[in-house]
């Protein structure tokens, strides 16, 4: 279905943002650090096309001296991994009574790491595949080979790993049969201290994006995901032909209408805000899983927001922009 009038309306006109002052924060020294670089000049020239005076900073050490010095309307956070998403920078952002657009440090915490924000979901009644995390300490401490044995016993097989707190599909792994399952948790702790272990969904990998673009939050058009290689690993991501994607996603109208109550309530029961992007399995049978929730979406030419923005008939730089005036409007 297009968008309507009413969709279109709540796009806030450029007259609005026009005097705005923006910082967009990209880079960092996390393991997704390219990436990072990629979303945010993609979100500078998407600002600057619909005239907001944008600029494109790193997190570093220069960045605080030149917020206290000529504090900017709002920033754009399009840092990804630990920088941008454990909500440590929002706090310090907010210390600085700088304000961004996204959710704030407490809810940023929360959705970064998955089995906290699995917990959560589960307590809210939002189907998420069953896991288990286990720390390196304990992995090693309790015997590696017993404690893969109960794993198995417990979730079955296939099974996912994949690091606790982290993106882009990096360390992450399917795990077909049990003797594949020691090579991926040593692969997984090279990202993360903790690995987290879910019984694997077979189905339809679908995303969701989430904007509130001052209506409250609405599920923008689904993107189903279609890698090459049947995983959505990081060079599926970020590598041109390794991924098909279908916007909006192959589904059955009512199938694809409950996907979308799914992601808002995942997106509401995480206590977020302004936009993220919900990452489900949808299982034969229809169903919905959440495998995790993004609070700072990729914004790159092969990212999933984007995509389900244009599918949506928005403008990428008017939704940015409209999520800016609501964070700037938030100090006013």
């Amino acid at each position: 279905m297009g968008p309507t009038a009413a969709d279109r309306s709540v796009v806030t006109d450029p007259a609005v943002t026009a005097d705005l002052r923006v910082v967009v924060l990209a880079g960092g020294l996390s393991y997704e650090r390219d990436v990072s670089l990629r979303s945010g000049r993609r979100v500078l020239d998407a600002l600057r096309a619909v005239g907001v005076e944008a600029e494109l900073r790193d997190a570093d050490v220069a960045l605080l001296p030149a917020l206290a010095a000529d504090p900017p309307d709002a920033v754009v956070i399009a840092l990804h991994g630990a920088t941008g998403e454990d909500g440590s920078l929002r706090g310090v952002l907010d210390l600085c009574d700088v304000p961004y657009v996204g959710c704030d440090a407490r809810a940023s915490r929360l959705a970064w790491d998955k089995p906290s924000a699995k917990a959560v979901l589960r307590e809210a009644g939002i189907p998420t595949p069953d896991w288990v995390a286990l720390p390196h300490d304990r992995f090693s401490e309790l015997g590696a080979v017993a404690v893969l044995d109960r794993i198995v016993d417990r979730l079955g097989l296939p099974l996912m790993v994949k690091p606790t707190q982290g993106g882009s599909g990096l360390g992450a792994a399917v795990v077909r049969d049990a003797a594949a399952l020691p090579a991926a948790m040593v692969g997984c702790f090279a990202y993360d201290s903790t690995a987290l272990v879910e019984r694997y969904v077979p189905g339809m990998d679908v995303a969701v994006s989430v904007v509130d673009l001052g209506d409250g939050p609405r599920a923008l058009p689904a993107v189903e995901i279609v890698p090459r290689n049947g995983v959505y690993d990081y060079a599926a991501r970020y590598t041109a032909g390794r991924t098909t994607w279908h916007t909006p996603a192959r589904l059955d109208p009512t199938v694809a209408d409950t996907v979308a109550e799914v992601a808002l309530a995942a997106h509401t029961a995480l206590g977020l805000r302004d936009l993220s992007r919900v990452d489900l399995i949808v299982d034969p049978a229809g169903q919905p899983h959440v495998l995790e929730v993004n609070v700072s979406p990729g914004m790159t030419e092969t990212s999933l927001l984007p995509l389900a923005v244009q599918a949506a008939g928005l403008d990428f730089g008017r939704v940015i922009g409209s999520l800016v005036a609501r964070a700037a409007a938030r100090r006013r």
